[in-house]
């Protein structure tokens, strides 16, 4: 097999540049030409009846209502309906993504139909979803996305995913944005499940849709793994040139053998993250290469070794070398656009379809010449080759090089009359496109800038470039769904990115604010081992979850004064550092690590710890009857309320310990977690709100949220005393295995357990949209609840 591979990935290679020749020669011929100027100009002038309007005087006042913002989701979707726009927008888009992601040909009636199929259901989904939300930023959320894989039946797959995605992530190297990992990450695992499910045709049985959807997934991120750390990190300079030139050949070996060579003694700075690569890209290898058909395996091997070998090629040019070829900057780019999409069908192993790999790869270069164009200015600075920065340089040295935005409008012309046969739609989109990427550009350049490049790239046409910049300024209703999407997924990821670290930051000062006034003082200097006892425990490295809660909620959410807060802060860690006293008694859970260091019984003895516990109880309750700022009948309820807490709270350790040796029903675990850590939950957000004297309305749903959220840090703690690390948690794991507990784990297994978590996660973050006011806080929380290692 692997003699095999070695020839047909050379052969392939060869076979693939003489194909990209034979394009690039067509197309060089046209450039000579400038037949595309007729051409196009004929196409635009029927293009334009649909998208330049005269406007009334109030439609004017109207029109910057209708522009595309990432972070107006909503608003734009309803703008859109309202104005009777939204079918024609979304119609070009899922045109645009079929016939780019797909490689459909939109002339055909069967697409035309899936196309129709997939505009009313998004259509309806969007206006649904648009009209239920009030908040614009929550578009792209776990939730929904979590809701949909259950729909599906993929939940496990789903769970999966997002912890691939969350490790990822941290271990993107600094000089590598994050968010774009994940977006180019998420980006082909949409485009792999896309063409599975047109591959299905919705002839399957659910459970056959089932295992192709996971399928799907696991292919995309497997495939979807080589941007980041292949593509990505060889283009941000963050490996020295040894390492790249280690790096690629490992790559190489691995394409043109079909095994994955041992990584061996990394002689290199970045050996520790090489390791972690070298790991995930050998998993997402072998899985991709399990699930390969024997008929199209050596396809997904030879479509691969084009696109690395063209990128290859491609990465070393230089743009201190003056005499690259025409030949030299175009090929590689051909082959690279076209490869990057015909893997997505190839990794799933569908069979070979001759219309979807000839549209394929004549389409590819017209994206990548208007990603080229879009980021000029960023390859310059970075001094990467593409044929924009090269003409950049040496137009005025190189008469015999290519304008590239010649080339552009040259492969437009040739897609819509040669490749698509002049169809209508084709035509359309395409040249929504073409000018929806000149806006953008001009937008985020400025008027200035733009001109200037025009000037330039536009100077052998004026006529036809007159054309396409009244086009530029007067052309409306050129944007388009994935554009939308990508830029609300980039502001979501950053914004989520951005709050989780703020949060952090913010919950770490106020742990250290906490930590400072938590210390019991004696009376007296005379000896007094239950406040020594009760120090020591309250000076273990606690997460302080509870008050830190409850400051967000006072401060944040209800505008209540920090220094007023202090004794409800102070009064809550005294109460769950008692119940962890308890909990850790020989009688009960019989623990001898606690916050990193011995349990308090194992330090002084069983009889002080029970002491202890029933002091700081008591010292609670004394904290809260110093709110003294407060009305006297708003503290009385917070300590009736307390004092029942914290009555419900022994009733399921009660239970907890009751339980030991039975297996309980899920229905009787929940409860017993609600009474033992969802209620200490519950306490720390509803307290503050009793202080602000809230509605009972809103009291429920913080309740419903409270709930959950308590059972969702229930399940991930039992998942982290099977899966965890005790130098991480600060105590030992598999105690609860050891004292033969009742936990999620023990009934539901760990697969069920994730789900059972992510269950209660999303109905706790539903619960939040009936809270009027802003939740922000709470959903950083519960994300930290569920992805915490400790």
């Amino acid at each position: 097999m692997n003699k095999e591979l070695i020839i047909n990935t050379d052969a392939c290679y060869k076979q693939a540049e003489e194909k990209a020749n034979h394009y690039f020669q067509s197309l060089y011929t046209q450039v000579q030409q400038k037949t595309y100027v007729k051409v196009l100009t004929e196409d635009i002038h029927l293009w334009k009846h649909n998208h330049i309007r005269h406007h009334s005087i109030l439609s004017l006042f109207s029109r910057g209502k209708g522009k595309a913002n990432a972070s107006g989701y909503h608003s734009y979707i309803k703008w859109l309906n309202y104005t009777g726009k939204l079918d024609n927008y979304l119609n070009r888009s899922i045109s645009y993504i079929f016939m780019r992601d797909l490689g459909k040909a939109l002339n055909s009636p069967e697409t035309e139909s899936r196309i129709r199929n997939v505009v009313g259901s998004l259509k309806t989904h969007l206006i649904s979803s648009a009209t239920d939300r009030e908040n614009d930023s929550e578009m792209f959320n776990m939730t929904a996305l979590y809701r949909l894989a259950q729909k599906e039946g993929v939940e496990s797959t789903f769970i999966w995913l997002i912890n691939k995605l969350k490790n990822v992530s941290a271990n993107i190297p600094t000089g590598m944005e994050a968010e774009h990992a994940q977006r180019k990450l998420i980006k082909i695992i949409a485009g792999v499940i896309m063409q599975e499910i047109e591959e299905m045709n919705g002839d399957v049985s659910p459970e056959e849709r089932k295992y192709r959807l996971d399928k799907a997934i696991r292919l995309g991120f497997s495939y979807g793994l080589t941007y980041p750390f292949i593509d990505d990190l060889l283009d941000a300079k963050i490996l020295t040139v040894e390492e790249e030139k280690q790096y690629a050949n490992l790559i190489r070996t691995t394409l043109t053998t079909g095994i994955v060579p041992e990584l061996g003694d990394w002689k290199g700075e970045n050996a520790e993250l090489i390791g972690y690569i070298h790991s995930e890209l050998s998993e997402a290898f072998e899985y991709i290469k399990e699930h390969q058909r024997p008929e199209t395996r050596n396809n997904f091997f030879e479509q691969s070794y084009v696109f690395f070998n063209s990128q290859e090629v491609d990465r070393k040019n230089d743009l201190a070398y003056p005499e690259y070829t025409n030949e030299e900057l175009y090929i590689p780019v051909i082959l690279k656009s076209a490869s990057s999409r015909l893997i997505v069908r190839s990794v799933i192993g569908a069979s070979e379809d001759e219309g979807f790999d000839s549209r394929t790869f004549f389409y590819g270069i017209y994206n990548q010449l208007a990603d080229d164009f879009a980021d000029m200015f960023d390859d310059m600075e970075e001094g990467a080759v593409t044929p924009y920065t090269y003409y950049l340089k040496y137009h005025d040295k190189r008469p015999d090089l290519i304008n590239p935005f010649e080339m552009y409008w040259t492969v437009i012309s040739n897609l819509i009359h040669h490749v698509y046969d002049s169809d209508q739609m084709t035509r359309e989109v395409i040249l929504d496109r073409a000018i929806n990427g000149l806006k953008r550009f001009k937008e985020r350049v400025g008027s200035g800038k733009y001109k200037e490049v025009m000037n330039l790239f536009a100077s052998g046409n004026p006529t036809f470039n007159k054309l396409i910049q009244e086009m530029v300024r007067k052309a409306d209703d050129v944007d388009f769904f994935d554009k939308l999407l990508r830029d609300h997924m980039i502001t979501s990821l950053k914004n989520n990115r951005q709050g989780q670290e703020e949060f952090i930051e913010n919950a770490k000062t106020i742990r250290s604010q906490i930590n400072e006034v938590l210390d019991l003082t004696k009376p007296d200097k005379s000896p007094d081992s239950i406040i020594d006892a009760a120090n020591y425990s309250l000076q273990g490295d606690g997460k302080r979850l509870r008050p830190i809660v409850t400051w967000f909620m006072g401060v944040n959410a209800y505008g209540l004064k920090s220094s007023e807060l202090e004794p409800l802060l102070k009064s809550l860690e005294y109460m769950h550092t008692a119940s962890l006293i308890f909990d850790d008694l020989p009688s009960q859970d019989n623990a001898s690590l606690r916050r990193g260091r011995p349990t308090l019984h194992e330090v002084y003895n069983v009889s002080i710890a029970e002491l202890t516990g029933l002091f700081l109880t008591q010292k609670a309750i004394w904290e809260q009857t110093t709110l003294d700022q407060f009305d006297s009948k708003v503290v009385l309820k917070l300590i009736q309320y307390s004092a029942q807490v914290t009555a419900d709270m022994c009733r399921g350790q009660a239970m907890d310990l009751n339980s030991k040796g039975e297996q309980l029903s899920l229905d009787q675990l929940n409860n017993m977690c609600f009474y033992k850590t969802g209620l200490g939950f519950e306490a720390s957000i509803l307290m503050p709100a009793i202080l602000a004297n809230t509605s009972e309305l809103e009291i429920e749903a913080l309740k419903k949220f409270a709930r959950h959220a308590g059972i969702a840090f229930q399940i991930k703690d039992d998942l982290l005393d099977v899966e965890g690390d005790t130098a991480l948690l600060g105590k030992t794991v598999g105690k609860d295995s050891e004292n033969n507990s009742s936990t999620f784990v023990s009934i539901l297994g760990v697969d069920d357990a994730k789900k059972e978590m992510w269950e209660n996660y999303c109905v706790a973050m539903e619960s939040l949209h009936d809270v009027p006011r802003d939740t922000t806080f709470l959903k950083h929380f519960l994300d930290y609840i569920i992805n915490r290692d400790k």
